[in-house]
Order: C-alpha cells, then structure tokens, then sequence
C-alpha cells in the first residue's frame, strides 16, 4: 500500500512541476492559453494512457497550468500589452506603470492579488458547496432564471459606461444634450452598440452557422474562439501601443511585495464577486473586477465619501484624457510620491489578479460541486473521465488532489513572476518596444494560422478591427465580452441549452 501511495505521489510532483512549466510558458506568450492545452492534452489522452501515464496525472498538468498561467497572464499584458481576455481591464494601469518607470510595483502587486485570491477562494468553495449541493440546491433553482440573470449583469455593466465621445451638434440639439460630452446616456448607447456588435460578430463565429475552423497542420481542437478573443482583445491593443508609445523611460527594480492588509478586504470581495461570476457561463474576471469597482463606488457614496468611479479603465475621478492620466503618473514617480492616480492603478491591478485566480479555482471547485464546466480546462477535464460530484460532506479524493495541486501551483508562481518579469524588462532595455510589439503581432498571427487556418486570420483581422473601436468611443474594453455573452443568452432564450453544454 505504501508503495502505491508513493507510486501516486510521484506522478502528482511529476504533473504539478510540468504542469507549473507550461503555465509559465502560456502565461507569458501572448495568445497561448491554458485553454489550447487543455484540449490539446485531451486529444494526446489515448496515447499518454498507453505509454502508462495515469489520467490523474493529465489532469493535475491541466490544473496546475490553469493556475500559473492566471499569475503569469500580468506580465504580457503589462509589459508588452498583450492581454487575454480576463486581464483585458489591467492593461491601461499596468500600461501606465511601464510609461512611469514602475513596472515592477505592478508586477507584485499583481503577484500579491493572485496571491490571495488563491487563498481566500478556498473559504468560498465550501459555502458554494453549501450553496449549490444538495442541502440547499440553488444551482437547480438558479438554472430557470439564468438567461435572465447573464442578461440582467450585462444590461448593469452597460448602464455604468460614461463616454467623452463627441456627438454631432444636430444630435446634441434634438437630445438637449443628453448625448453631448462625458454622457452616461451617451456612454450607455455606444457601450450597448459595441456590445452587440462584438456580440453578432461572436454568433458568426459560435453559432448555428459559424464558420469552419480547421488546422492547417492537423492540431486538435481548432476553435475560433482563439482569434476572435486574440483580435479584440490582443492585436488592437497591440497596434495603439505601437502607433503611440515608441519608447520606454528606465524601470524602478522595486520588486517588494504590497503588505496583505490593505489589500485582503477588496480581494476578498473581489473573490466573492469572481466566485460568483464563475458559476455563470460567459462571465470571467473582467466584468467581476466591474461590479466590485462599482460596488465600492456604490457604498463610499453612500459613507459620504468621493467614490473611484464607474469609468475607472479609461480615466481617473476626474475629466482626466488619458494623456493627462500618463503625465500624472509620470510626475508622482519622477517625484517618488504615491499619489490617488498611482494608488487606484496598484489596487486595480491587485483586484483584477486576485479575480483572475479565484476564478480559476472557483470553476475548479464547481465541476465537483455541480457537474458543470465553466471554463476550457474543466471541459477537458469532464470529457476525460467522469468526475466524481461532491455530494457526501467529504469532498472527493480526486478533487482533494486536484486542489492540492492549484495551491502548490500558485505558491510556486509567486517567486516564477518576479523572476520572468526581471527577464521581461531586459528583454525591453535590448530590444525596442516597437519592434518587440510587431514580433508579437507576428507570432499571435501565426499561432491563429496554424491552429484555424486562413479562416482564422479573417476572423482575426474582423476581430481587430472590433477592438480598435473602444479606445476612439471612451467606453471599456470589457464589453467585447459580449462575443461570448451574446451567443450564450441567444442559445439559452431558444431553449437550446442543455444541447449546448452550458448547464
């Protein structure tokens, strides 16, 4: 017996190390996600089976890849400004951090959020499990009003959008100004525009007809998910970066993590909202990271306190352009002084970390709690054996093994990050921002190309073309995510759900 149980233990540290290897690599390579892992691990399964590796062993590398990856994902996004869709709201603070000389703040106060998102969303799996299991069983009274709860969250996301965007003088006369400058009215019509949008160009790429994806070299699980996301979310803002930023001022090595107490109340709530968003199909780290902007700006108003704003991505509390925002941050680190503009991006970035991973492990905890996937590596996960529901008061000895895994994962990402970030910023002192911006434009295309072809690249450029809208609009970045909401809510309305897999 005790052979065995070593026998076991090694394949657990064989799949935790390789698995904590390939995050790395998916965290820092833009357009790479854990996800194409997942499903590529899924396909290679008969054969890693006949060469006498376990598929416990596949999964813990599925795991602990998912878990490095949500540590590792700042950097691109900061340092190159190559985002996934889950960091896609960290990318205007983690910019300003680079233009300012403080990188490497960001990057530990992004591996500090992570850091307790890990561990604060062990306390929520067990009131999920209260929540969801069959003592209360909320997921079943949960699945009737879905459709109608996704689409509720969307319409309040939307209703918080603010845009400077300048109407014509005609409309401005007919609305008496209600779609003038910095309208909420006019910030709610062109978030919902480019929702839909986005949302339209999803059902093209999702739907019923959606186009045919396949590799040109043969790779599995060819999805155009990935270009789609890559385009909104990557290559536009990879080509602002390139037409507005053509050098980087020297970085401060201050690689010190943030002191936990300040940041363990909103990341708690953070992982709270991330917990929540987890459960629904659809929803990921970006439009948590909304609501508990939103939220606190909700309860410092009624403390009688100046709020941060619904509008945080795009400017300060203030009328702030971005510009202005840059020169701020600027001068707070030219004089070394941590001024309101600094602190909010700090903790905007610690936050959104901190929902990134306790999404993560929150999906986790669900595909044993409820039976469902809520993300690509827990579907890999539940097509590759069945998964054994948490519905005793002890959890399963697969899923305890499983989140064993997630916690050694993550605690091992903490010193990878600060190491990988150092080398990130040698990689920009030797080569230019420009010319590092346009080699990863380049690899992004390519990796769209050898997984889905030259349709891919369509969808690419359209997706591309999509994202560079936000920016010149004053609206978030965030609402793309209406590529995969739409589609989900238009599946749900037509009764189609259970066929698609979403409950």
């Amino acid at each position: 017996m005790l052979e065995a149980y070593f026998h076991e233990l090694s394949w657990m540290l064989a799949a935790l190390f390789f698995g904590v290897g390939m995050g790395t690599l998916t965290g820092i390579i833009p357009g790479f996600h854990v996800n194409n892992v997942a499903l590529i691990l899924l396909a290679l399964a008969p054969a890693l089976l006949d060469l006498g590796i376990p598929l416990s062993a596949v999964a813990g590398i599925i795991v602990s890849t998912g878990t490095v990856h949500t540590f590792l994902n700042y950097i691109p996004s900061a340092l190159i400004g190559a985002p996934d869709a889950d960091q896609a709201l960290s990318l205007l603070p983690g910019h300003r951090m680079l233009i300012s000389g403080n990188a490497a703040r960001g990057v530990a106060y992004s591996a500090r959020g992570s850091q307790l998102g890990l561990f604060l969303s062990l306390p929520l799996i067990v009131l999920a499990r209260i929540a969801f299991g069959p003592e209360l069983g909320w997921y079943d009274q949960l699945r009737s009003v879905l459709p109608f709860i996704l689409l509720t969250i969307s319409i309040l996301l939307l209703a918080t959008e603010t845009t400077r965007l300048d109407w014509p003088k005609w409309i401005q006369t007919i609305t008496r100004g209600r779609l003038g400058t910095d309208s909420r009215v006019a910030g709610f019509v062109s978030a919902t525009a480019f929702f839909l949008l986005s949302g339209f160009f999803g059902w093209t790429v999702l739907g019923d007809s959606s186009l045919p994806a396949s590799s040109p070299v043969g790779m599995p699980g060819a999805s155009l998910l990935l270009p789609s996301l890559a385009g909104l979310f990557g290559i536009a803002n990879l080509l602002d970066i390139y037409a507005t930023t053509s050098h980087l001022p020297p970085q401060k090595e201050n690689w010190d993590l943030p002191p936990v107490k300040p940041l363990i109340m909103p990341c708690f709530w953070s992982g709270v909202a991330g917990a929540s968003m987890g459960v629904l199909p659809g929803m990921t780290a970006s439009q948590a990271t909304v609501l508990v902007m939103g939220g606190r700006n909700v309860a410092a108003k009624l403390q009688g306190k100046q709020g941060f704003g619904m509008d945080w991505e795009t400017r300060r509390l203030t009328d702030m352009t971005d510009d202005e925002l840059l020169e701020v941050a600027k001068a707070e680190a030219e004089e070394g002084v941590e001024g309101p503009q600094t602190r909010q991006d700090l903790e905007i970035i610690s936050i959104l970390s901190a929902v990134n991973t306790a999404v993560t492990v929150c999906v986790l905890g669900f595909l044993y709690i409820i039976g469902r996937s809520r993300s690509g590596a827990t579907l890999a996960l539940k097509a590759m054996y069945p998964v054994d529901t948490w519905s005793s008061l002890e959890p399963t000895a697969d899923f305890i093994r499983l989140l064993a895994i997630t916690l050694a994962a993550g605690l091992m990402a903490m010193p990878i990050m600060r190491y990988v970030g150092k080398g990130m910023l040698r990689l920009h002192a030797a080569i230019p921002l420009q010319q590092m911006v346009m080699a990863v434009i380049i690899f992004v295309g390519s990796l769209v190309f050898v997984s889905t072809g030259f349709v891919g690249l369509a969808v690419l450029i359209v997706g591309t073309m999509i994202g560079l809208l936000p920016p010149r609009l004053g609206i978030r970045r965030s609402h793309a995510m209406g590529v995969i909401l739409v589609p989900i809510m238009i599946l749900m309305f037509r009764n189609m759900v259970d066929s698609a897999g979403f409950l």
